[in-house]
């Protein structure tokens, strides 16, 4: 018999959008507000007409459908990046570039200065945990060294590690890799960063596709699921067989990293 996950890790690494921080409701928070402010500010008038009343016909419900296609368009980004082809952008370049693209798609182009695209687009710094995370967290760092694994660069991550009382000991960035997950730099390279081979680290993740490339680096796995978050459907042949790889599952309503925590015998 095999011994229990627990004593088999040494660390976990954690993916942070989604898994970590409830993007969706900052970044529709942080774009309703923005629009808000516009709206009330005396620039709102030097807008074109045709502007100014494409800004006041949007409500919180399109606010989110624009905060999914900023979202998507990371994913893209980051998806279609190949090492050593495609010169180098951080996630902070890629999300003030893709405001600019969706502003201009939106029909709302010139509506913020640049100081407040700027702004704006380090919404993404400022991201509200799940009410889990910070004290899961800090419980899993009692037993084992918990360190982010993310495409966020490390300015971004030491703020969102801030800015929710996160507690991490170590922050691992595509950045420090020069490449964005799901490349095998990045899982390889976090777990040298970390001092441990491979099978000593557990990958913690809120998609499986983030989980399966980790597994295929030889790391361990922990599923936690978070509201809309999961690309794979429940019906798809590999969301069913996940079910046999996946080491830890935590599924919506369980409590998330706190479980895990309870699971992995850390913080009791």
């Amino acid at each position: 018999m095999s011994a229990p996950l627990a004593d088999q890790i040494k660390a976990l690494t954690f993916d942070v959008f989604g898994t970590c921080v409830d993007w969706r409701s900052s970044i529709t928070t942080a774009l309703t507000t923005a629009a808000s402010a516009k709206l009330a500010s005396p620039s709102f008038v030097s807008l074109a007409p045709e502007t100014q009343t494409r800004l006041q016909s949007l409500g919180p419900s399109d606010w989110a459908a624009f905060a999914q296609e900023w979202r998507s368009s990371y994913g893209q980004f980051t998806q279609s990046f190949i090492p050593g082809t495609t010169p180098w952008k951080d996630i902070d370049t890629h999300h003030h570039d893709s405001l600019v693209a969706l502003l201009e798609e939106w029909r709302l182009a010139g509506v913020y200065s640049p100081s407040e695209l700027q702004e704006l687009s380090r919404a993404w710094h400022f991201l509200t945990p799940w009410p889990d995370t910070a004290e899961g967290l800090h419980r899993l760092g009692s037993r084992f060294t918990v360190a982010t694994l993310s495409n966020g660069n490390q300015s971004l991550l030491a703020d969102l590690d801030r800015h929710g009382g996160l507690g991490f000991h170590k922050l691992n960035s595509a950045e420090d890799f020069r490449a964005y997950k799901p490349n095998p730099a990045t899982y390889l390279g976090a777990c040298g960063a970390l001092g441990l081979e491979p099978g000593r680290v557990a990958m913690v993740a809120a998609h499986l596709g983030d989980l399966a490339a980790a597994r295929r680096n030889g790391m361990r796995t922990v599923y936690v699921e978070r509201s809309r978050e999961e690309d794979w459907k429940v019906d798809e042949e590999r969301y069913v067989e996940a079910r046999g790889w996946v080491d830890l599952w935590v599924e919506e309503g369980q409590g998330g990293f706190l479980e895990v925590a309870r699971r992995l015998g850390a913080g009791e």
